[in-house]
């Protein structure tokens, strides 16, 4: 996002005028606060998972290929997953890793996001905060109902809910997966003293939108950067299993120190240890770490490291990367 740094860097003057207001003005908004929903047994949750389907296909608006998807054996499993996607994406974003959990025996919900996967494609730039948190509670309430033991992988801004979700509903999260995860920019693409007036300017709309030559408007970002702004510091003891990241050196997009820095507070919280597993700069994969049509068959086995990661048990091997350990 060089155009951050040209906004803020450069000079504008309403930044500089506004700059200790910027600061001081509470980040952190009410409507955020989760109030948990009532639990639903498996019938209840695939209606729920279907009547959503129903309603996105009978929608124009919403391409086909991006509805929700429900993976199922049929009845309720011993764990399910819910796979949350990233910012200007959609539920396919997920079919290739959907299907390796699946075919380990989970049941699989991947909903789409509020204004995704739309004909309209600036769609997205009208989320909000509470709409994702909104979206995030309720896809875990019907993945919960799936499974008996209940987790939860996101991706980029997708990363930053499932983070939310494994504090706020820690009473159902078991484990957590966050792929490229949009805890905060690149430094290089917005310096750390420029997010919170970015969020406060562009998140509550106060300044006219603007959108970045990948497409993301500044507005629809910054409502991720708010929720990320809300995770309970320090974080919370759960009941959460298992944690890891996973993250690209050629990745732009996310702060890598931070990428890391958040699950790591929040598996140290659980007393659990966090897996972080870097990609190989060679094989070209940037801020999409599910975007592997670059690797051909070794595609295959990065998608069951993914998983490997995600289930927490002993240090996963695999002859295309390794994985280190942050201790708790």
């Amino acid at each position: 996002m060089p155009e951050i740094i040209a906004l803020v860097v450069g000079g504008s003057a309403l930044v500089v005028a506004a700059v200790a207001g910027l600061y001081l003005w509470p980040l952190r908004r009410r409507e955020l606060r989760l109030v948990p929903a009532d639990p639903l047994d498996f019938d209840a949750a695939t209606r729920v998972a279907e009547t959503i389907r129903a309603a996105e296909t009978a929608d124009p608006d919403i391409r086909p290929e991006s509805r929700s998807r429900l993976l199922s054996h049929g009845s309720r499993t011993d764990r399910a997953v819910l796979l949350l996607h990233g910012y200007t994406l959609a539920p396919e974003q997920y079919d290739e890793l959907a299907e390796v959990f699946f075919a380990r025996g989970y049941n699989v919900w991947i909903p789409r996001a509020p204004h995704h996967g739309t004909v309209d494609t600036r769609a997205h730039h009208r989320v909000e905060a509470a709409e994702l948190t909104t979206y995030a509670a309720q896809a875990v309430t019907v993945a919960a109902g799936l499974g008996h033991e209940v987790g939860v992988v996101g991706i980029s801004g997708g990363a930053v809910l499932a983070a939310w979700l494994a504090q706020v509903r820690g009473d159902v999260v078991r484990r957590l997966l966050v792929l490229s995860p949009f805890f905060g920019p690149d430094p290089r693409q917005a310096p750390a003293f420029a997010v919170r007036p970015l969020i406060t300017l562009y998140g509550r709309r106060l300044l006219r939108d603007r959108v970045t030559s990948r497409g993301y408007s500044f507005s629809a970002v910054t409502q991720y950067l708010t929720i990320a702004r809300t995770l309970p510091r320090p974080p919370r003891r759960t009941g959460l299993l298992s944690a890891a990241v996973a993250i690209s050196p050629l990745d732009a997009v996310v702060d890598p120190g931070a990428a890391v820095t958040v699950p790591r507070r929040i598996a140290r919280a659980n007393g659990v240890t966090l897996r972080v597993c870097a990609l190989p700069e060679s094989w070209g994969v940037r801020h999409n770490t599910l975007d592997l049509t670059a690797l051909g068959a070794d595609a295959a086995e990065l998608l069951r490291l993914y998983v490997d990661l995600y289930e927490g048990g002993p240090a996963p091997t695999s002859g295309l990367v390794e994985t280190v350990t942050v201790g708790g």
